[in-house]
């Protein structure tokens, strides 16, 4: 890993970041020295992480605040609130998103709506909130948790696979138009099955199968993904790190 690029007082915003890889990468970010915006819709998370972070390190600066990544507004005002608040934003990381997998043909319409709202209108949202200070410093990362569904579709993923490989191609689509202009890099780390809340939001009793399945198997966890960011974005700003596929060894698709 490359550990002689300083993080001191650069300013990273985390989305989701009130349970699982969100709440570990803020974490991880605060102990390389980094201010830390957090967002999530439960404040309540928010503040346990907030005290958390102050009572590792009570010098750490860390700034909370509601966001529904699904509403523009909330992630202008996001920004705008963090950019008031240190006058700069140098790292984004697009955590937040949703997994209700179903079989499309139980016409889940409701969940296809949120998954869409979150894991991709979120992504377009928080990012074009912070590109115009990104491009006025000629600098800045984008890192966005994709997934393994991003490259691959299983039965019962159909909509959520198609949100993660929207990902993907914004994600390239980014790095092509901001990388060798702006010097603005993208990463997208694409996680295998994680030990996280993503499973209970699976609402289809015909996926208990995949449900059992995952449960069985020794799974990733949190600070697995949070190391993958921090390699990418510890990188000399010459490096530019698009794709980082991890998956537990025990996953076969």
């Amino acid at each position: 890993m490359y550990m002689n690029k300083s993080l001191k007082n650069n300013v990273a915003i985390v989305t989701g970041a009130s349970s699982g890889i969100g709440y570990s990468t803020a974490l991880a970010l605060s102990r390389a020295g980094l201010r830390v915006a957090v967002g999530a819709r439960r404040i309540d998370r928010l503040k346990e992480l907030e005290s958390q972070i102050i009572d590792r390190n009570s010098d750490s600066e860390v700034f909370i605040q509601r966001l529904d990544v699904s509403n523009k507004s909330d992630c202008n005002s996001f920004v705008d609130a963090v950019i008031k608040e240190w006058g700069k934003v140098d790292i984004l990381v697009n955590n937040a998103g949703l997994m209700p997998l179903s079989y499309f043909k139980n016409g889940k319409v409701d969940e296809w709506d949120r998954m869409i709202d979150v894991n991709i209108k979120g992504v377009l949202y928080c990012t074009s909130a912070v590109i115009p200070y990104m491009l006025n410093e000629k600098s800045g990362h984008v890192v966005n948790i994709s997934s393994v569904a991003g490259r691959i579709v299983f039965a019962g993923g159909s909509v959520y696979c198609a949100t993660k490989h929207a990902i993907a191609a914004f994600s390239e689509g980014l790095r092509k138009e901001l990388s060798p202009q702006y010097n603005i890099r993208v990463t997208c780390i694409e996680p295998g099955a994680v030990e996280t809340e993503l499973l209970q939001s699976i609402t289809d009793e015909s996926m208990s199968g995949f449900i059992q399945a995952t449960k069985k198997m020794e799974t990733l966890q949190s600070e697995d993904i949070v190391n993958a960011v921090l390699y990418a974005i510890q990188t000399p700003s010459h490096v530019n790190v698009n794709e980082i596929l991890i998956r537990p060894t025990a996953q076969e698709r």
